[in-house]
């Protein structure tokens, strides 16, 4: 009998020990997730989880040498807005990463976390809103950039 995965239950991303609070507060406040309490045996290996709908984002610490600059690895958020999103980003000081590869009618950008991991938003096209497919975001209409995405 083959395998039925069910669900998603939750994305891991990793930072430096020494960026953990840098990522706290951008996973907290900037982008808004929702930290819930970590079970007791996980504690105390620092990090934190975030509640997303019924998917979890857990940051965890890792000091081994990453390069997550170069890696197009990355985990997608959907936005009701993006133009907002991207505006949002801006005003927080975070670097917009242009789509080199877009799609047309699914806008979206990319943006780096302090531990660089890469983070796509995208245009929610399921939330009703027509915005994306009508308005161009500041990043496509600047040029193309060098996230390289294909998905």
């Amino acid at each position: 009998m083959p395998m039925r995965i069910t669900e998603l239950s939750h994305v891991n991303v990793t930072v430096p020990t020494s960026l953990e609070g840098a990522a706290k507060h951008f996973y907290g406040t900037i982008m808004g997730l929702q930290e819930v309490p970590k079970p007791v045996e996980s504690k105390g290996r620092g990090g934190a989880w975030y509640q997303l709908g019924a998917v979890q984002l857990h940051l965890s610490r890792e000091d081994a040498a990453i390069q997550n600059e170069d890696s197009k690895r990355h985990v997608c958020y959907s936005v009701q807005s993006i133009v907002e999103a991207e505006q949002h980003f801006r005003d927080a000081g975070v670097e917009i990463i242009p789509d080199s590869l877009p799609v047309p009618g699914s806008p979206r950008f990319y943006v780096r976390d302090p531990g660089a991991n890469l983070i796509e938003i995208a245009h929610d096209l399921k939330s009703g809103h027509g915005e994306g497919e009508t308005r161009r975001t500041d990043t496509e209409t600047r040029g193309r950039g060098d996230a390289g995405m294909s998905c």
